[in-house]
């Protein structure tokens, strides 16, 4: 075997060195070849690596540079395979170290080549597989080139997502949205994808809606006035009142989320995209199917819905109402509150009293249930003149008070038959609302239904004695009261007032008397009637 040795000059590199047999221009020449061999490497890019060496604690890698770079090995842990020959990429985080080394990071590479891909993604509106990490507040994390990147909660679908949870561990496509370096954060979406083809199904739906087309659709949100219909890229409301043909005071006494429903085309307006549906309009309106035996004076059941100030609303069935008026609800001639004979879920029967199925309204009254207490046969005999009674004051006005004795029957109480003594001037100064009071019957007209009561007559009058006592000429002692116009008052007692002239205030000595002064009266006038009594100190 020839020994490549022997051949080999020694004597050119004598005393003058390795290479020092080169002229100048063989010198630059092999210079050149040797420069041409390696990568120009600038610091803080990423660059493709060969692996040439692998240790326990070192990957050495060729990047064309003058000398190999050296990377961790805890750096390659997702790439358990590795092996001699492979092509990875790197960051240059130093050309040469204090030690002459290069100094290489795969893992700054994988998030410099990470955020190059967001960028491109958020600039070309490209589309990207993410992975769906974990659940935080308000959305969802999405590993993206190994970028952890939010999903707003808002983001995730078209419609309200309730359970997050069931996307984490699962693959989502989504596009970049947003990014803010300053925080290294960055925002994506999967709802962007959703309605770019949502948009061409809502021209399609848009473009072939008419009234009264029947559609199959999804409700995405509930509200206390209806519910939003997803039909399919487009949103209907379906209005409470448009679900059933009955009250109802929230639609989720019907309806749940996510339920799928028949509805139809109420009406819709192509330009603002609001479209109206109803539900309730698919079946036969509960008015054309209510039996023909209902009618004015019979019996209906049903449940009172509704209770407002002017009466109540039984639902006789669903869909079919009927107002009982609050006048409707007694026999008294009083309205009262009807609050104070029905509520809300009282199931009662009442009588029809009209009945007009064109204009589907129904009048209905509870009172027929019973008697009308003026046609009594023995009301006369109950309310004759002079009988007494204790009743209740349920009314006062100016000129006296209504007495209810009974169920619907009420009587008047004059101001003036209150008080055999005292001058009344409102019925309020002797009784209030809710008192209870004994009367006489002094007049009955059962046709009229009218019935005139008195409170006075109850005791015996007290001018039938005074008539006596306070006769004309007879003499009494008292003091004057009050100096009045024209005149004065004297208190004789027993709620006796006289009332004494000016010109017969005078005394012997010619002096009038003053209040406060005794003397002797002389009864010049006595009225009982009016109650009236006049008399004379001077006389």
């Amino acid at each position: 075997m020839a020994n490549p040795l022997a051949d080999f000059d020694w004597e050119s590199v004598g005393t003058k060195g390795i290479g020092g047999g080169y002229s100048t221009e063989e010198r630059a020449r092999l210079e050149a070849l040797i420069e041409g061999t390696l990568n120009v490497v600038t610091e803080k890019e990423v660059v493709k690596g060969t692996v040439v060496g692998i240790t326990d604690r070192e990957v050495i890698l060729n990047i064309g540079f003058k000398s190999d770079g050296m990377v961790p090995t805890s750096e390659f842990r997702d790439m358990p395979e590795l092996k001699v020959g492979d092509v990875v990429d790197v960051y240059v985080e130093n050309q040469e170290d204090k030690s002459g080394q290069l100094i290489l990071s795969r893992k700054l590479a994988k998030v410099m080549t990470a955020w190059k891909n967001i960028e491109d993604a958020l600039e070309q509106d490209i589309v990207i597989d993410g992975f769906v990490k974990r659940r935080t507040k308000g959305g969802l994390i999405v590993d993206i080139f190994g970028v952890e990147a939010f999903l707003p909660g808002s983001q995730i679908d078209v419609k309200p997502i309730r359970d997050f949870d069931i996307f984490v561990g699962k693959k989502m496509e989504v596009k970049v949205v947003k990014i803010n370096h300053a925080n290294d954060n960055v925002v994506v979406s999967h709802k962007v994808l959703i309605e770019k083809d949502l948009e061409e199904q809502r021209q399609t739906i848009l473009t072939n809606l008419e009234k009264g087309q029947v559609l199959e659709g999804v409700i995405k949100n509930m509200t206390n006035f209806g519910v939003f219909i997803d039909l399919g890229g487009v949103d209907g409301l379906l209005h409470i009142t448009d679900i059933s043909w009955g009250r109802i005071n929230h639609p989720q006494e019907l309806l749940k989320l996510d339920q799928k429903i028949q509805v139809v085309v109420l009406d819709f307006d192509e330009n603002k995209k609001r479209i109206s549906l109803g539900m309730k309009q698919l079946q036969a309106h509960p008015w054309d199917a209510l039996a023909e035996t209902t009618e004015v004076g019979s019996k209906v059941k049903g449940k009172v819905v509704n209770v407002a100030d002017y009466g109540a609303f039984l639902e006789i069935t669903q869909g079919v109402e009927g107002l009982i008026h609050v006048s409707e609800m007694s026999w008294s001639q009083h309205l009262r509150n009807p609050q104070d004979f029905l509520k809300v879920g009282d199931l009662i029967e009442a009588v029809v009293l009209t009945l007009d199925r064109s204009e589907r309204k129904m009048s209905l009254g509870i009172k027929q249930l019973t008697e009308d207490p003026w046609t009594k046969q023995d009301l006369l005999a109950r309310y004759a003149i002079g009988s007494k009674h204790t009743g209740t004051v349920r009314n006062l006005t100016n000129f006296g008070l209504f007495l209810e004795l009974e169920e619907g029957i009420d009587g008047l109480v004059h101001v003036s038959d209150l008080s055999w003594t005292k001058k009344i001037k409102h019925p309020s100064e002797f009784v209030n609302v809710g008192d209870k009071l004994d009367v006489v019957v002094l007049e009955l007209d059962v046709d009229g239904r009218k019935l005139s009561l008195g409170h006075k007559q109850t005791t015996a009058n007290p001018w039938d004695k005074h008539e006596d006592a306070f006769a004309v000429g007879t003499i009494h002692t008292g003091t004057i009261a009050e100096i009045v116009d024209k005149g004065a008052t004297v208190d004789f007692g027993d709620d006796v007032v006289a009332f004494i002239p000016t010109r017969h205030l005078e005394k012997e000595d010619g002096k009038k008397l003053k209040k406060g002064d005794e003397a002797e009266f002389k009864v010049i006038e006595f009225n009982k009637e009016f109650k009236r009594v006049v008399a004379s100190h001077t006389a």
